[in-house]
């Protein structure tokens, strides 16, 4: 039983360390290539990279590539219709003088042609509370390395408690989930020239992200009082961080059917309503459309080998009555 502790806390360890790198890299890239974007100038297509706390730039053009990748862009953005002005006019600021291509931009721009969302307007209550679900993942996963039951228990209650401090201190103290709402508003601002449909989506998001934490905090109650109650529930310690790489495809790509479905009469192309590719290779329009795993979900995935590997040691011990 002495090994079995051993490994399972071992196992604990490396997915406590895979849990820490995954929030900080990228998981998932999708990646926009045309003809009008040549490869000299954009070596990897149009290229995002998603992370859980948002969409960061996957473009590395510098020097004579940039310079080129920005008269394309400006080429392409140079349309009469006064419908391109915001995109047009924060496209040039963002050009003017850069070193390296921004590509959530270029993306934008694309998906302005066609009607769409700009990108962060995209999960806007699961970016800003990645970082706490993250918090509440490696407590358990803390909880459920303690071969004890009563040291398990406190582990549980200490670190709960400190998820939901900082998550309330950082969400309302500090204002941070305000100043979320007014960056989504402005994002959304720039292409919606309707204020008060704007003021209702950031109140929507204020009380959609209000009523997450109380749930988080909640689901914190509900595993405190299930591990000490009921012997069998500390294997749903492992097996929920276990199940991170679902819950990122799940949300990824519910995300990718909102933007696909709710298309707007503004873009230059008409497109008929469609489900962006998830996984592998399509074509819209013009342009041909990339969508890969990257080496954050590899860290996803240890973090279910690793966790599936402790359950199943500890669901052994309880079988054979060596586990509190």
């Amino acid at each position: 039983m002495e090994k079995q502790n051993k490994m399972i806390g071992g196992l604990t360890l490396l997915a406590l360390i895979a849990l820490v790198a995954a929030y900080f890299s990228p998981i998932w890239w999708v990646s926009l290539t045309a003809p009008n974007y040549p490869a000299d100038a954009f070596p990897d297509g149009i290229r995002i990279h998603f992370h859980f706390d948002g969409v960061y730039n996957g473009c590395k053009a510098a020097g004579k590539g940039t310079r080129m990748a920005n008269e394309i862009i400006q080429k392409d953005l140079s349309h009469d219709d006064e419908r391109y002005n915001p995109i047009l006019d924060s496209q040039k600021d963002h050009n003017k003088g850069a070193e390296g291509l921004d590509c959530v931009h270029e993306m934008n721009t694309i998906n302005h042609y066609v009607g769409m969302f700009p990108i962060a307007t995209g999960a806007p209550v699961e970016k800003p509370l990645a970082k706490f679900f993250f918090g509440f993942f490696a407590v358990m996963m803390v909880a459920f390395a303690l071969p004890r039951k009563k040291a398990r228990i406190a582990a549980l209650t200490v670190g709960f408690a400190a998820v939901a401090g900082w998550m309330l201190v950082d969400q309302f103290v500090l204002g941070h989930l305000e100043s979320h709402v007014q960056h989504y508003m402005n994002e959304a601002g720039a292409f919606f020239k309707e204020p008060d449909k704007i003021k209702v989506w950031g109140d929507n998001v204020r009380s959609i992200s209000q009523l997450v934490i109380l749930g988080l905090i909640g689901a914190m109650l509900v595993v405190i009082a299930g591990t000490a109650k009921i012997r069998q529930f500390q294997l749903v310690l492992p097996l929920v961080p276990a199940l991170l790489p679902l819950f990122f495809l799940i949300t990824y790509a519910g995300w990718l059917w909102f933007f696909g479905h709710n298309l707007h009469p503004w873009g230059a192309f008409t497109v008929k309503p469609f489900m962006p590719t998830v996984f592998g290779e399509g074509k819209v329009a013009q342009f041909s459309t990339y969508s890969y795993p990257y080496w954050g979900y590899a860290l996803l995935l240890v973090i279910f080998f690793c966790e599936m590997l402790a359950l199943l040691l500890r669901r052994k011990q309880l079988r054979e009555g060596q586990a509190e």
